[in-house]
């Protein structure tokens, strides 16, 4: 291992040290492998919006790079997109050329319905091939898409509809959840009544599974229109926009309580996703990749829709759960079935395969053959279920680390440079593009392995944001004001001697006992190593003495028989012997589920409410409020909360 954290075997080094000493440069040469309308007179200009704007002056579109120029470049017949429904007990091979026919047909129907360049259209969609035609047929027109996730509250999906001001609402009739149907048509209809802004029309596509009553004048029926374009002979162009112009907004909850509109300018976008499918992936043009994620989220943006199809992929288009649809096999049986060579999902996928399936029984019986990497991102990747994932699958199991805001990621083991070592519990090393330094509260970088705020030098690479949704002000104090010079991501963590990046959890999940900065993630690293433990959170909750104590949460592997009370002792020796008494880890409550977002990210900050007797809502984004009512219980029964 060398100063830089890098092997022989790996071109990071090379690669990294090309971008530091000419950045611009290093993108303008990236920024070949898009098709351009019109060159850019500057690859960064640093006097534009609040930080700069990459590719100043080109012009671009992002459907013909996505799908057009793949067609004709001798891909037509190849997949674009393989649908897997076992929610519905559908699949759908759609080849690029028949995913180009479905949305010039469908751009041209948001044309005729006075879809213009810069127009704003909400979709509002299951995981369903329609909900990658609506975001596409958008890019086509130049239009701004601003995916909601599907089922989300008629009030959240009335403030971002409010804030975007669409033109056009995408949605469909329901979405299906295992055991259930999730009606999304009366979820529209509130909130486009609670909305000041009403949008135009809403194209609405009905599945079987749950039809929906259409509003007359406002509402109209998606297949219906989309036939009659087909008859009519009517398609839309893809319409060139400037480089710098939005291709989204994507919202994320604000403390204000006012939507934070992530914008995501085109031109940078593309190039940085299609670098990084090669360089930091390793996947090549004509092979499947699967991302489990979610189109309402930055992952399936990315790499679901666009990493993919801009470099040439065939993605897969999952609509279903790690577990329950119908077993922990899920993951296994469409790897085997599709060739994916790589999956990307979330720690907490992972975590609940293992806790229903510990040995991967249900993984035999399926070719693995073709596949080659497991990606992980979203959440912190506890070594545990790191080293249970590697052990079971015999690939490289890779976490990286990135953010809504920044589009790809900041940190990862880059496979296509070369796999650098791994080191359980960090993502590795800053991709080109992040000058990653870890800060101390007055701005100034701290030495290796010192626990700090991890900031991104300015200015940030193509891809990330260059403001939130008109709120410009808003951008620059959250995310540039406290470290001039720098993004604060709001990451705790430190760099260690090699340059990897170690991301501890959020700023606020440090914890402060009795005057000891200590991390909730190192804690939750220790009681995720024990083996009768599945996953498990760590908040800081309020002691009158020590300011804040260490609280852990653990959910049991299926099949655990030993008692609870006996398992919670252990994790408490096990924190004192691997932290110290520093820790002062007196509290360990063994719950059935931990509250989550749809995306996996678990609620600590609401946990800590409840532990603290603060006042708390539930959050918009839970998975199943019920969850919270047995964390209350639970903590209750220790006398807290």
């Amino acid at each position: 291992m060398t100063s830089s954290g890098t092997t022989a075997g790996s071109r990071y080094a090379e690669v990294y040290g090309r971008w530091k000493a000419d950045p611009a440069a290093f993108w303008a040469e990236a920024a070949r492998a898009i098709d351009w309308s019109r060159p850019a007179d500057r690859t960064f200009d640093p006097e534009a919006g609040v930080y700069g704007h990459w590719f100043v002056g080109a012009e671009v579109n992002a459907c013909h790079n996505a799908v057009d120029r793949h067609v004709a470049g001798g891909r037509a017949d190849q997949a674009a997109i393989l649908y897997d429904s076992p929610v519905t007990g559908t699949t759908r091979r759609i080849t690029y050329a028949e995913l180009q026919e479905e949305v010039a047909l469908l751009a041209a129907v948001l044309r005729d319905l006075g879809v213009e360049r810069g127009d704003r259209v909400v979709l509002y969609m299951p995981m369903v091939p329609e909900a990658l035609y609506g975001m596409l047929a958008c890019a086509r027109l130049g239009a701004v898409h601003s995916v909601v996730f599907g089922g989300f509250a008629a009030k959240e999906l009335a403030a971002r509809i409010e804030d975007a001001a669409p033109k056009l609402v995408l949605a469909a009739s329901c979405g299906i959840e295992p055991g259930r149907v999730v009606a999304y048509k009366p979820l529209l209809d509130e909130a486009c009544r609670l909305s000041n802004h009403k949008p135009q029309a809403c194209l609405i596509l009905q599945r079987p599974q749950g039809e929906a009553a259409l509003a007359e004048g406002r509402d109209r029926d998606w297949a219906a229109e989309v036939a009659a374009a087909r008859e009519a002979g009517r398609r839309a162009d893809c319409v060139p926009v400037a480089a710098t112009d939005p291709l989204y907004i994507l919202y994320t909850s604000g403390t204000t309580g006012k939507p934070k509109g992530v914008v995501r300018d085109t031109g940078g976008y593309l190039v940085a996703l299609t670098w990084s499918m090669l360089n930091l992936y390793g996947i090549q043009p004509g092979e499947v990749y699967w991302c489990a994620s979610d189109v309402g989220w930055v992952v399936g943006h990315s790499y679901i829709v666009y990493g993919p199809l801009l470099h040439g992929c065939t993605t897969v288009l999952y609509e279903g759960k790690p577990v329950g649809t119908p077993d922990a096999g899920a993951f296994w049986r469409v790897i085997a079935e599709t060739g994916a060579v790589a999956l990307f999902t979330a720690p907490t996928a992972l975590r609940a395969v293992k806790k229903e399936d510990p040995e991967a029984v249900l993984m035999r019986g399926h070719d693995l053959s073709r596949f080659r990497t497991l990606f992980l991102a979203g959440e912190r990747a506890d070594p545990d279920t790191v080293a249970w994932a590697e052990r079971i699958l015999g690939v490289p199991v890779i976490d990286h680390w990135w953010q809504t805001e920044t589009g790809w990621p900041i940190a990862a083991n880059p496979v296509g440079l070369g796999i650098l070592p791994v080191k359980h519990g960090s993502p590795t090393v800053a991709m080109p593009g992040y000058d990653v330094q870890v800060l101390d509260e007055g701005g100034k970088p701290v030495p290796a392995d010192t626990m700090g705020t991890i900031a991104i030098r300015l200015p940030l690479p193509p891809g990330c944001l260059p403001t939130l949704w008109r709120q410009d002000e808003r951008f620059r104090e959250s995310y540039l004001a406290a470290f001039p010079g720098y993004y604060n991501t709001s990451d705790a963590g430190f760099l260690d001697r090699d340059g990897y990046v170690y991301v501890m959890g959020r700023t606020d999940d440090i914890i402060n006992v009795a005057g000891h900065r200590l991390s909730t993630g190192g804690m939750e690293e220790v009681l995720a190593s024990h083996p009768a433990v599945a996953e498990c959170a760590v908040i800081g909750i309020r002691d009158s003495l020590k300011g804040e104590a260490p609280c852990g949460f653990v959910v049991l592997k299926s099949g655990v028989a030993r008692p609870p009370d006996v398992i919670e002792r252990e994790l408490v020796a096990l924190v004192r012997e691997r932290i110290g008494p520093v820790a002062a880890f007196r509290l360990a409550l063994t719950v059935g589920r931990l509250p989550k977002t749809r995306s996996g990210k678990i609620l600590r900050g609401t946990m800590k409410k409840i532990a603290d007797g603060e006042p708390w809502t539930t959050p918009a984004t839970i998975d199943d409020p019920a969850i919270l009512e047995e964390i209350s219980a639970a903590l209750h029964a220790r006398g807290l909360g």
